[in-house]
């Protein structure tokens, strides 16, 4: 093996590893929370050394903002790209908020890392806080963005708030992880859904009522009690 290919076989593995580590981060930010994320912490559950760690993230922050970019980056694959695949409009917004919903069980997560890391640092200035505010941004303006496409489709009324709605829907999904994960409501997935479907029902274009099905709540749509 020439020198060439010893250094692309030495970032490759140095890429699985970090990846390794990445995925621990987000199971035990998820449960834990982004401060009770340490490189002691994850040494133990990794098997990997302190050393070997500071390697990959030299300090606490680094690992945080890390693990929140590789968390946003699970998030939209599991998401957003998935929505892409509808049609533009109201059934593209009714699939993204139902993944909204569903994707932390579908990515073996107990609870949502970003809510998690909004309770943690939304008084709390710095590097951490500036990363998740422009994370959350992208959210909000993704999802604005897709309920003007419903408007311009004519699919809700042309006098609909997008940012209003957007606010609401994101009070949705907040309130759907606190009941799914605080009070254990097996319930609550479907509740969140049929929150969803009032809202979007309430911003309907007279002229064009028509509203896609629901999607039917699947295995996925509780989480068994702990």
């Amino acid at each position: 093996m020439n020198a060439a290919a010893r250094q692309s076989s030495r970032a490759s593995k140095g890429e699985e590893t970090r990846a390794t580590i990445l995925r621990a981060a987000v199971k035990h930010a998820s449960t834990e929370g982004f401060e009770a994320l340490t490189i002691g912490t994850l040494a133990e559950k990794t098997g990997m050394s302190k050393s070997g760690l500071f390697a990959h993230f030299g300090s606490k922050e680094e690992l945080q903002i890390a693990t929140l970019d590789e968390a946003i980056r699970r998030f939209s694959e599991l998401t957003t790209l998935p929505a892409l695949s509808a049609p533009r409009g109201l059934k593209r917004l009714t699939a993204m908020c139902d993944n909204w919903v569903t994707w932390t069980s579908r990515c073996d997560l107990t609870g949502c890392p970003m809510m998690t890391a909004v309770t943690e640092f939304d008084d709390k200035p710095g590097a951490v806080r500036d990363a998740l505010v422009e994370h959350m941004q992208r959210m909000q303006d993704s999802l604005v963005k897709s309920i003007r496409m419903a408007i311009e489709t004519g699919e809700f009324a042309p006098d609909t708030d997008a940012e209003q709605m957007a606010f609401e829907l994101f009070g949705i999904l907040a309130s759907c992880y606190r009941s799914r994960n605080l009070f254990h409501d097996q319930q609550a997935n479907v509740r969140a859904r049929r929150a969803f479907d009032r809202l979007f029902k309430s911003a309907l274009n007279p002229g064009n009522p028509v509203l896609p099905p629901a999607p039917a709540a699947s295995a996925d749509a509780s989480l068994p009690p702990r």
